[in-house]
């Protein structure tokens, strides 16, 4: 290895080996050594028997009273199994997948009252399994030697099957509320039918649709399909979905579907329209081919003299067949789109409004109409419909360029930061098995109540993010806000809600989530600002602290404001489209990177770190307000390096699969310049990138049933270790294990616990120049996924792609741009 010439990027692979649960985190009782409740083991058995003794004799008469015209799939039954919300992480042990008729776990729901309830699916020729596993641990012991420290020999003797039957707190046989996973409280009455998000176990649609037949039932068109559900829409009450339960084995969860998505409008406001013309004479258009940004929402105006040069005919489309494709509707939502247009565009009109010069926009716009003109839309998949949709634009323009963005979320299905079907086809779209990865920006959604002054920002803190922007491959954009000053008389005494640099009223953040989920948002762009009347202490839109963007019907008025976070999203995604515009071979995966690479809290969010702690900075604010300069350029004491690369996280090793490679980046710094600066403060800035691939469902605390196909995560070397050392710390097979580390790893501004959440990871490491000197080399490893896991499902030698983004920044006036460009340019594809 040492005689090989340097290179910036250099892989090893290396075969990972060592304790699984170094990959997996066990919280609660269970395998983590905290051991099953106590129990009276006698009083316990017996219980236990007679319950599922019940079940079982309930699950017979099902089955034997089953009505032919309903019937279909595998004969069996469901169970419902209550446990302690402390022993969450052993419900895989529910299962029973060997043979030709497993035991599947199909669900696992939301604690309540510190009791958690799992729900499995047993084949009837399975039955007793549970009724024997009692049997055993009411009966057998299990019995191994303990060798004490003094050299004599303990027999311990425990139950045969305690981690299991010690957990389960009872069970009965499963009922249609077994099966609801959304919020307990929204659970429709006896009777009322209402539209259901029905999510089938793998293979059984065909059932559950000759059921749905027989009961009249009305289902939607359009299904997602994941590696094992899939999710229609179906209109039933809870006693027909019951029926269907009782006569097939394809129900896995049931959830209620979202009528409609929330749509958020921007503030109107008025100016002159012979701006409009004195602005469109000095625009310069781009090519045809050049990248745009594809918007999803109302329609857009080609009419509007601003939009037309940068907005083909052929480039808009509506979802809705024969429908018209333009911003025409006069509902609430009518104008949003080209709202959106004017910002995807431009950013806020009047920063370009005032010049005189020519104006050069380097991107083009798309339009895809996914909201009615009329009514709502129907209680469809809007997975479904964002897929269709997204598709009308690449057939028309395949090998463009383009930045997704998607201002509407729905209220409802976000609760915990768990996936939704929307959100989860978000992420296999942005995954791209069907070869085509994509960038999408999604917004964080928008408080809709009215906000009074003293509720701010606790009550963005407390209103979680909605669907679909808890997809883990977005960027989810949240809203923040510069605007202070009100110029406009008619508001003397009233004052902006937000401080300069701080959140905007009205954006969502994910603090209230559950810690497993990712950060959300990944960043925050400019959204305006609420004013405050100083009589009422409510808030309300003000023209002085919007942004300026265009209005829908031109013959009317030129211009109309926008903000919230619809502003912000077509912000992040005119970024996204500014960097294909300078480099349009970049990955989605890079492009996403570089956005959150560039990103930095503000003087006020830093403030606020010391009364919310690091982890609502960051569930608040994401990783900051992101700066296209710092994305595109180096500043000569600002530089950075991208990698996009591939690797092949997983292997089969025997049955089962272990993980394959890690890769190896060594960094070409300075050396000599970093030991000039001595002791010299500066910092290190890494990003790693990656989609992942989505397996929803809620089933709980399971490596089987994880919701992403893998993990990535990054190690930078430390400035006492060796590269050899490096690795084998990181991996057996490169050799001995070195002496553990006894100091820990200091200067991070995140830390690994924290930033190891979905699929963009992100931290800021600060120190010496000379330490920095010494830590020239970063792994890039994989870590546990369904894929890894559920081997049936065979991904185990996919390879997988991963952008790695790493900066310096020096203090100003220390020059480190040209020392490292000049001897790796040729090398880097990418540049620097």
């Amino acid at each position: 290895m040492a005689d090989e010439p340097a290179r910036p990027y250099r892989h090893i692979y290396l075969q990972k080996t060592g304790d699984r649960r170094a990959y997996t985190a066990h919280p609660g009782g269970g395998d983590n050594g905290d051991g099953p409740p106590a129990r009276n083991r006698e009083q316990h058995a017996e219980a236990l028997t007679q319950a599922l003794t019940l079940a079982v004799q309930q699950g017979e008469a099902l089955l034997a009273n089953r009505q032919a015209n309903l019937e279909a799939g595998t004969k069996g039954f469901y169970i419902e199994f209550s446990l302690p919300e402390a022993q969450a992480d052993i419900v895989d042990k529910l299962e029973y997948r060997r043979g030709k008729l497993p035991i599947e776990l199909v669900n696992v729901r939301a604690p309540v009252d510190g009791q958690i309830r799992a729900t499995v699916f047993v084949p009837e020729k399975q039955k007793d399994y549970y009724l024997k596993k009692v049997a055993s641990y009411r009966d057998e012991d299990k019995i191994r030697q303990k060798v004490k420290e003094d050299g004599t020999v303990e027999v311990i003797s425990r139950p045969k099957n305690e981690l299991l039957v010690a957990s389960i707190e009872t069970a009965r046989l499963a009922v249609a509320r077994s099966f609801y996973t959304d919020q307990p409280d929204l659970f429709p009455a006896p009777g009322d039918a209402v539209w259901w998000e029905a999510w089938l176990r793998s293979g059984t649609r065909g059932a559950f649709e000759i059921a749905s037949q027989a009961l009249d039932l009305s289902t939607r068109e359009h299904s997602l399909s994941f590696a094992e559900r899939e999710v229609i829409v179906v209109r039933a009450t809870a006693e027909q979905l019951g029926s269907v339960i009782a006569n097939t084995d394809c129900v896995a969860e049931l959830r209620l579907a979202r009528d409609t998505p929330a749509l958020f409008m921007g503030m109107d406001g008025a100016e002159q329209r012979a701006w409009s013309d004195d602005l469109a004479g000095r625009l310069v258009p781009c090519d045809n081919n050049a990248p745009a940004v594809c918007l999803l929402d109302s329609g857009s105006t080609i009419t509007h003299p601003l939009i037309a040069p940068f907005l083909n005919v052929d480039d808009m489309h509506a979802f809705h067949g024969g429908a018209l494709v333009g911003d025409t509707s006069l509902q609430s939502h009518g104008g949003h789109g080209t709202r959106m247009s004017g910002t995807a565009l431009y950013g806020d009109l009047t920063e370009v409004l005032d010049g005189n010069g020519p104006v050069e926009v380097r991107h083009r716009l798309e339009s895809v109409k996914i909201l009615p003109d009329h009514g709502a839309n129907d209680p469809d998949l809007y997975g479904a419909i964002t897929a269709d949709s997204i598709s009308r634009a690449e057939i028309a323009a395949p090998h463009r360029p383009r930045a997704i963005c998607l201002a509407l979320t729905s209220p409802g299905d976000h609760l915990r930061g768990r996936p939704s079907s929307w959100s989860a086809k978000l992420d296999a779209l942005s995954f791209g098995r069907d070869e085509v990865t994509r960038f999408l920006a999604v917004s964080a959604g928008n408080i809709r109540e009215a906000i009074v002054s003293t509720d701010y920002p606790a009550h963005n803190d407390t209103t979680p993010i909605e669907s679909p922007a808890q997809a883990w491959n977005v960027l989810t954009v949240g809203a923040f806000t510069e605007r202070t000053v009100i110029a406009d008389p008619a508001f003397n005494g009233w004052a902006a809600l937000a401080s300069a640099g701080d959140i905007h009223p009205c954006s969502r953040t994910s603090v209230s989530w559950n810690r497993e989920w990712p950060l959300k948002p990944d960043v925050v762009f400019e959204g305006g600002n609420l004013g405050v009347d100083p009589g009422t202490g409510q808030s309300d839109s003000i023209d002085d602290l919007a942004l300026l963007t265009t209005f829908h019907r031109f013959n009317e008025r030129a211009f109309s404001t926008t903000g919230d976070t619809s502003a912000a999203t077509a912000l992040a995604a005119r970024m996204a489209a500014q960097i294909l515009a300078d480099r349009p071979a970049l990955w989605p995966e890079t492009v996403r990177g570089l956005i959150v690479h560039s990103a930095e809290w503000t003087a006020a969010m830093r403030a606020n770190q010391a009364d919310i702690g690091k982890t609502a900075l960051l569930r608040r604010y994401g990783f900051g307000v992101p700066s296209l300069v710092r994305a595109l350029g180096s500043l000569d004491n600002d530089v950075t390096i991208v990698a996009e690369e591939e690797l092949t996280p997983f292997k089969k090793d025997g049955s089962s699969g272990a993980t394959d490679e890690l890769a190896v980046h060594q960094l070409p710094w300075p050396r000599h310049k970093l030991l000039e600066l001595d002791d010299a403060l500066v910092q290190l800035r890494i990003t790693l990138s990656y989609f992942i691939e989505p397996n929803p469902g809620e089933r709980g605390v399971s490596r089987r049933h994880t919701y992403a196909s893998h993990g990535l995560r990054f190690d930078l070397k430390h400035a006492d270790d060796s590269l050899d050392v490096f690795l084998r710390r990181r991996n057996a097979r490169a050799g001995a294990r070195p002496p553990k580390r006894v100091a820990p790893d200091t200067g991070w501004t995140i830390g690994p616990q924290l930033r190891n959440r979905g699929s963009l990871h992100a931290d800021i490491w600060e120190g010496t120049a000379t330490e920095l000197a010494s830590r020239d080399a970063i792994i890039v490893y994989p870590v546990g996924g369904w894929w890894r896991e559920n081997v049936a499902q065979g991904h185990l030698s996919e390879t997988v792609r991963y952008s790695l983004i790493a900066s310096i920044r020096a203090a100003p006036g220390t020059e480190l741009y040209t020392e490292i460009a000049m001897p790796i340019a040729p090398e880097i594809e990418i540049g620097v």
